[in-house]
């Protein structure tokens, strides 16, 4: 398999024009606002660009301008192979927002799209994310945090899932296995051929690839519930007592697992191993007590390590596609936390010692 040839870097966005934000601030919110200042914050790995809007008026003070762009060619042959075959009305981003605040998932209102301009105006959880607040608390603070985040997956897992409404995109598109296997190449087109700078030969690719479909295909034989696709460190923020979960315009429908091994064994962050087997039962155990009961929790480990495995090589190619394709580096340095995941796992289970073989030739973090 060989490398794509990289793209040059895209064009960022143009700034969005102020005196059509001072407009919508002043007429088009649900309560008027009086312009004070538009700052840029920082982006992520996506191609839209983030702004804060700040009123000389309070309650609120301030609201968040996401500003849209074309969806990037990895997000378009991503969609091709997600089985999403729903007729797409609206923005997904919209569209999902919607239904999870119906399902009382604590998502940022929506005070005003200008569809023209391709701007959102929308609630303003603040700066602090759930990776930012643990940076330097105390071990307790940290779990109590993380403990919060695993109230709202698991409420996000029970009320966002049933029951089902056609109208939202995520019900519409799902893990199968060609989409696990589609992430999986792309690890192997870009997590090691890129990364590498020179091609994997046919066998060596055909035989990882083998492997691969082992777990792609026990993930999607799982029952599917509302998946996130994100749920990690970043896209939660700590504002005030409220965790707000933001960037779930991806959203499907998936194994159990999957959220929980973004949040846990998340690329931004890493968490203690004891606390790591603490909150999965805390997961567990907030399940049961909705009456969703997971009868073999050793099952259910070997799942959210398996889910781990392909959800940490997806990101680990992910970072250097953003990297050779999009020309943003500052990814790269989160690769060997995130292999380092992978290889614990690899090592855990009798059945993963063909992959762990196959793969450690190619991969420096995981021999």
């Amino acid at each position: 398999m060989g490398t794509t040839d990289p793209a040059p870097p895209q064009k960022p966005l143009a700034s969005p024009d102020k005196s059509r934000i001072v407009e919508a601030v002043e007429t088009r919110l649900p309560s008027p606002r009086t312009f004070k200042t538009l700052t840029a914050l920082a982006g992520d790995a996506s191609n839209r660009r983030y702004f804060r809007v700040e009123f000389n008026e309070s309650d609120p003070h301030s609201l968040i301008l996401m500003q849209l762009a074309e969806p990037e060619a990895f997000k378009q042959s991503e969609e091709a192979v997600s089985g999403a075959s729903h007729r797409i009305t609206e923005l997904p981003f919209l569209n999902v927002r919607t239904h999870l605040a119906n399902a009382g998932v604590p998502v940022p209102g929506l005070y005003h799209y200008d569809q023209g301009a391709g701007l959102l105006y929308l609630e303003d959880f603040g700066n602090l994310t759930l990776s930012e607040a643990c940076r330097d608390a105390k071990p307790q603070v940290v779990e109590a945090l993380y403990r919060q985040a695993v109230d709202v997956l698991v409420d996000m897992q029970i009320k966002a899932t049933s029951p089902a409404d056609p109208r939202c995109l995520a019900f519409h598109r799902s893990f199968d296995t060609p989409l696990l296997m589609w992430e999986f190449d792309h690890f192997l087109e870009y997590g090691i051929a890129a990364r590498r700078n020179r091609p994997m030969a046919d066998g060596e690719f055909s035989e990882i690839r083998d492997e691969f479909r082992k777990i792609a295909e026990q993930l999607a034989g799982q029952p599917r519930v509302f998946v996130h696709r994100d749920y990690h460190s970043r896209n939660l923020m700590v504002d005030g007592r409220r965790l707000g979960v933001i960037d779930f315009q991806d959203a499907l429908m998936g194994p159990a697992t999957y959220d929980l091994a973004s949040l846990l064994r998340d690329a931004y962050i890493a968490l203690d191993e004891g606390l790591i087997d603490r909150l999965i039962n805390y997961f567990l155990d907030r399940l049961e007590e909705r009456r969703h009961l997971w009868t073999e929790r050793d099952a259910f480990r070997l799942l959210f390590d398996f889910t781990s495995i392909q959800r940490n090589l997806k990101a680990a190619g992910r970072f250097v596609y953003i990297d050779r394709v999009k020309g943003n580096p500052k990814f790269l340095v989160d690769i060997p936390r995130t292999l380092g995941y992978v290889k614990r796992n690899l090592h855990k289970y009798p059945e993963l010692v063909t992959l762990r073989k196959l793969l450690r030739t190619h991969v420096a973090e995981l021999q």
